[in-house]
């Protein structure tokens, strides 16, 4: 077994993000070759190659505004699990967002959270993950009006207690991405590498948010995929009972200074890769 302490860790490029998307495809993960691009031109991400060249793990840091920033993509191929890669490259995450004087924040997954606690991680809300499956849903619906991109940035900036516009543009500006509204309630809706994803969403109440999603649903005819904020009681119980499936929890976790609460939470969050 190869020794971890002489493992280099070095600064990925551009040119990584095929290699990036291997590994998450390897996990069943849903982030697309977009993702990896945006990360990679807009983050840091900290790779480590076997002695071949190939890219075996990942972890990035995507800077936000007001001092914040997002782990994530933190991923190990197969083979090279359980030796303590995740922990240097999020450690190397971490070194990197003190020196910046940045409030680092991640999604992370039940086992992570183990790992990411005695790091110095404190745990916030929670979050849950849905998946809908084609034909659990009529189709047919009238499409929904567009949202305004401006209108939807602000909400994301009263939930986030920061300011994404750059990332919500890029999300928004995607080919397939559409943003859309019913007035009270807004969403933006993407591509993954095999499913599409629904998030943020925004709404006035758990009833607009779940006629929200059934007009989504109405219109598309992939396999949907949704990460739901648990403190919305009843907008999850409503998900289920609409067909949606609960795939695995998510625990927001921060490390760093507290920064501004969120004024008010959304319904569904952008991705556990974005926060």
């Amino acid at each position: 077994m190869a020794d971890i302490d002489q493992i280099k860790i070095v600064a990925l490029g551009p040119d990584d993000a095929i290699a990036g998307l291997a590994l998450s495809a390897e996990a069943h993960w849903n982030q697309n070759e977009a993702d990896w691009r945006y990360f990679l031109s807009k983050g840091t991400v900290f790779g480590v190659r076997d002695k071949g060249g190939r890219l075996i793990a990942t972890a990035a840091l995507l800077p936000y505004s007001s001092g914040n920033a997002w782990i994530s993509m933190v991923l190990v191929t197969e083979s090279w699990r359980r030796r303590g890669l995740a922990t240097k490259l999020v450690d190397t995450c971490l070194d990197t967002a003190t020196k910046l004087g940045l409030t680092a924040w991640l999604d992370a997954t039940s086992a992570g959270a183990a790992v990411y606690g005695p790091l110095g991680f404190s745990p916030t809300i929670q979050l849950r993950r849905l998946r809908l499956e084609p034909g659990s849903t009529s189709a047919g619906a009238a499409p929904l009006p567009s949202g305004h991109l401006t209108e939807f940035i602000t909400c994301d900036i009263s939930a986030m207690g920061f300011d994404r516009r750059d990332l919500l543009r890029e999300l928004e500006g995607r080919p397939g991405s559409r943003l859309v509204s019913s007035g009270d309630a807004m969403a933006l809706i993407r591509d993954g590498r095999t499913a599409r994803h629904i998030g943020p969403l925004f709404a006035d109440s758990p009833v607009r948010a779940l006629a929200m999603v059934g007009d989504i649903a109405a219109l598309e005819t992939g396999p949907l995929l949704i990460d739901a904020v648990a403190n919305q009681d009843a907008f999850l119980k409503g998900l289920t009972q609409m067909g949606w499936t609960i795939e695995r929890p998510f625990q927001r976790m921060r490390f760093g200074r507290a920064t501004n609460p969120p004024a008010e939470l959304p319904f569904a969050v952008a991705g556990p890769e974005y926060g």
